[in-house]
């Protein structure tokens, strides 16, 4: 499968703005023979703590964009906004759809970053939510959760692709770089990470998004302009990976049994009923 990153310079608060280039990278996308495009975290109004502003319905604009641009350009999308809900505050999720626009995966940030007041404006979800892309099994988190290995932990042995979307500051980009080689070499899967770039809500964003091997390789990177990267994943060479370096099945279970087991069966199916009831 040929995955393409938009690795995106967003314009502050203007939806129109970031919508038309968003096209225009799906465009790119498919030209380059892409099968699932990525777009970075709240990818349509840059990360901002104003929900006023960057909230929408699961039928609002940008959902609706990329379902459109799945089934306008035959990819798959996966990309970041604000989901205003109902019941509870909003959320900073992902939406996965096929390349036929139907909603595979919507996924909410389960760690919020207290440096940057976002614990304040978005409520946290509660569980991983994975999904299948044809012969690939993948699951996306959303920019802080890089920072949580025992996040990855839970849907490794579920994939072999993980994508990280986010708006990482380029203050911190060393740790951006070098966690995602970590999450991809500890998980024995290939990780993206697509991050933006430019400035916005007084934050400086060096992109430095990446597609890394089950090695920790990095197969594509994006710089820090803005660039669309493209790089092929074969899900047979996590078997490979994982036949020929067998370090997963050495790990002691027993001392995550609270989180991985005791956990699993009320948080899972409550954050499925969760997004079955938000996708209908």
């Amino acid at each position: 499968m040929r995955v393409a990153a938009a690795q995106m310079d967003i314009a502050w608060h203007d939806r129109a703005a970031n919508h038309e280039k968003a096209r225009q990278m799906a465009t790119q996308a498919k030209g380059a023979g892409a099968a699932l495009l990525i777009l970075p975290e709240m990818f349509s109004t840059g990360f901002s703590m104003d929900s006023s502003i960057t909230a929408e319905s699961l039928d609002g604009a940008t959902p609706t964009l990329l379902r459109t641009l799945a089934r306008e350009q035959g990819l798959a999308v996966v990309g970041g906004f604000v989901l205003a809900r109902d019941h509870g505050g909003p959320q900073n999720v992902s939406l996965a759809v096929d390349n036929h626009g139907n909603d595979l995966a919507l996924y909410a940030k389960i760690h919020q970053i207290g440096l940057l007041g976002e614990d304040k404006s978005y409520q946290p979800g509660d569980w991983p939510a994975p999904f299948s892309l044809g012969p690939i099994n993948a699951a996306c988190f959303v920019c802080y959760d890089l920072r949580f290995p025992e996040l990855f932990r839970l849907v490794v042995d579920k994939c072999e692709l993980i994508v990280v979307i986010a708006s990482w500051p380029a203050v911190r980009q060393p740790h951006w770089a070098l966690l995602l080689r970590a999450r991809a070499a500890e998980s024995q899967c290939f990780v993206v990470g697509v991050n933006r770039v430019g400035q916005g809500g007084g934050l400086n964003f060096m992109g430095g998004s990446a597609i890394i091997d089950p090695l920790g390789q990095v197969l594509a990177h994006g710089g820090d302009k803005e660039a669309l990267i493209v790089a092929d994943i074969d899900p047979g060479k996590v078997a490979e990976v994982r036949s020929s370096m067998p370090f997963l099945k050495d790990r002691k279970h027993h001392l995550f049994k609270e989180l991985a087991e005791s956990r699993e069966p009320a948080a899972s199916s409550g954050q499925q009923t969760a997004n079955e009831e938000k996708l209908e």
